[in-house]
């Protein structure tokens, strides 16, 4: 495997797990685990395109409503060969967990199409967002579910997603999130997830005293989240010693030239193992590297028992990805004494900004980019602390507070809606 490929485990089952453990230390009723377990709506649709060559492809898209009680619906859209039933579902239960944690008032969905984006034309792209679009409207809105970008699609599909919404509901900008900023969109989103990674890295290092600064840091995935966060990291003064993206790796060990592979691969979009920067390594190799900090940043469920939970030479796991560690794995590194970061608070910049940007969308009222970052920063800081409180208290992994915390929120708004 030279890349990143198809994840071992499927991130519901992942998630399914992370639940339960979470739900027994706050003593959750049962009908209650019932209620947040399933999604209040799922619906699937075909999404019939024709291709630039003439003939007709039909695909599957998605989209699920995990829980909205403490407000509309909010998640990603991904195009990716692998967004399946059971991979979208996992990712919405993921952002009511998020939501609330990081205390936004939103619920959680996600939506998915089962296309590889990269074999696509522009054209062809387009018209999968607007057929795709057209076929989930009538969940959509801004006070019932909002999308946002995720793996596979970017600022101008959420644009093309807002005017295919609009031609039929009038001009609706609070609609979707992580828009062009002509369109409404807010400064600072696209950057928002790398950015809330490095400020939960940077209060862990400061609680830890581990380095941030000199220190050395392993990121699998070059996308959105992963070359901004290297970025950012680098302008802290760690090295970033290698990182990935699907078509392989990079490794450098005095640290990789970070602004220039950010304009090779995430500006002009070339692969990270062709940049001269440094030598070239596998998914494998990439995996064992010791450093203080790895960040995976990709697909989730891979790290697993049988790929590299044996292997992983690090001081901290960040999950900048979506439930990229198995259960399996997570004891595995717990008994090692490698700590790991989880998801729903470490990757929350991205849904808190687009927060930002919803508020602003309503209020028509832009923000400037330092109350974005100082908001962001403030919200990131509360939902660490609590986080951190509740380990040093009940002496639980990250994982289990944050979604002790997560689960009792939205506990709460149930039982206060009458369920």
């Amino acid at each position: 495997m030279t890349g990143m490929t198809r994840a071992p485990f499927a991130t519901g089952s992942i998630v399914r797990n992370q639940f339960d453990d979470a739900a027994d230390l706050v003593n959750l009723e049962d009908y209650m685990r019932h209620l947040l377990k399933e999604p209040f709506r799922s619906v699937t649709v075909e999404v019939p395109v024709r291709m630039d060559d003439g003939r007709i492809e039909v695909f599957r898209g998605y989209r699920i409503q995990h829980n909205g009680a403490r407000g509309p619906c909010k998640g990603g859209v991904r195009y990716h060969p692998h967004a399946d039933h059971e991979e979208v579902l996992g990712l919405a239960t993921t952002m009511t967990w998020k939501t609330a944690l990081v205390d936004v008032p939103f619920g959680g969905a996600k939506g998915g199409v089962q296309v590889n984006p990269r074999a696509l034309s522009k054209r062809e792209l387009e018209a999968v967002t607007r057929v795709f679009t057209s076929r989930i409207s009538l969940m959509l809105g801004p006070y019932r579910d909002i999308p946002a970008p995720d793996m596979g699609t970017n600022q101008q599909v959420m644009a093309w997603l807002l005017d295919e919404f609009s031609k039929r509901n009038g001009y609706s900008p609070a609609v979707v999130t992580g828009k062009p900023i002509s369109l409404g969109g807010s400064l600072g989103r696209e950057e928002a997830t790398g950015r809330g990674v490095a400020l939960a890295m940077e209060a862990y290092a400061r609680d830890e005293a581990i380095p941030i600064r000199n220190g050395t840091v392993v990121i699998q995935g070059f996308g959105n989240v992963g070359a901004h966060l290297a970025r950012l990291l680098h302008g802290l003064g760690a090295k970033v010693i290698a990182v990935s993206d699907v078509d392989g790796g990079l490794h450098r060990t005095d640290g990789l030239d970070i602004p220039a592979l950010f304009a090779h691969a995430y500006v002009n979009r070339h692969p990270v193992g062709e940049f001269p920067g440094g030598d070239r390594i596998t998914d494998e190799e990439l995996w064992g590297l010791r450093c203080d900090w790895l960040v995976p940043a990709a697909l989730g469920g891979v790290i697993c028992k049988d790929h590299n939970a044996d292997v992983i030479d690090c001081r901290v796991v960040v999950e900048a990805a979506n439930a990229p560690t198995t259960p399996i794995a997570d004891k595995i590194l717990a008994e090692r004494g490698i700590v790991v970061l989880p998801d729903i608070l470490v990757n929350a910049g991205g849904v808190i900004v687009s927060y930002f940007e919803w508020v602003q969308n309503l209020q028509q009222h832009p923000w400037s980019r330092d109350r974005v970052d100082t908001e962001l920063a403030a919200k990131m800081t509360l939902a660490y602390g609590s986080v951190r409180e509740l380990v040093r208290a009940n002496r639980v992994s990250w994982r289990t507070a944050a979604y002790a915390i997560a689960l009792e929120r939205v506990a709460e708004a149930e039982r206060l809606r009458g369920h």
